[in-house]
């Protein structure tokens, strides 16, 4: 099976990431001009914190809090599980699976390098499993 590296060589390594001390509704606006679920929260070159959509929902909109009020900070998850560019996608997924997350951060040591979500993990094992079903189509035929 592969591995995170896989993923973000076909993906890329780009990562959209924010300062704790914006706003959510500027972190919401930010998630909607790029089509994405999460960001990454970063201060001082280091991950601190991810905010998803699931937190925009569960603990501001059911708090009564207000978007334009509350900063990232208050309702980010702080520190996120992480996975490595040497991870497999068997790994991502349990975590993924178990903890009931959709995005996982790539770090090399503290290093921010990436980020993949629950849908690349599965057009990864599509990938994989469709190299492995021409394999054996190949050797079949032979």
């Amino acid at each position: 099976m592969g591995k995170v590296r896989d993923i973000l060589k076909f993906k890329g390594g780009a990562v959209f990431a924010v300062d704790p001390s914006i706003t959510v509704y500027k972190a919401i606006e930010q998630m909607c001009e790029r089509n994405i679920g999460g960001l990454l929260i970063v201060e001082n070159d280091r991950l601190v914190g991810i905010f998803t959509e699931r937190d925009y929902a569960r603990k501001l909109i059911l708090k009564g809090k207000s978007s334009k009020d509350t900063m990232i900070s208050e309702l980010m998850t702080k520190n996120p599980f992480t996975v490595t560019c040497d991870s497999t996608i068997e790994e991502c997924m349990g975590i993924m699976t178990e903890k009931h997350i959709r995005h996982l951060p790539v770090v090399d040591g503290e290093k921010l390098t990436g980020v993949i979500s629950i849908g690349d993990v599965v057009k990864q094992i599509i990938q994989d499993q469709k190299a492995i079903i021409e394999h054996l189509e190949s050797y079949i035929h032979q």
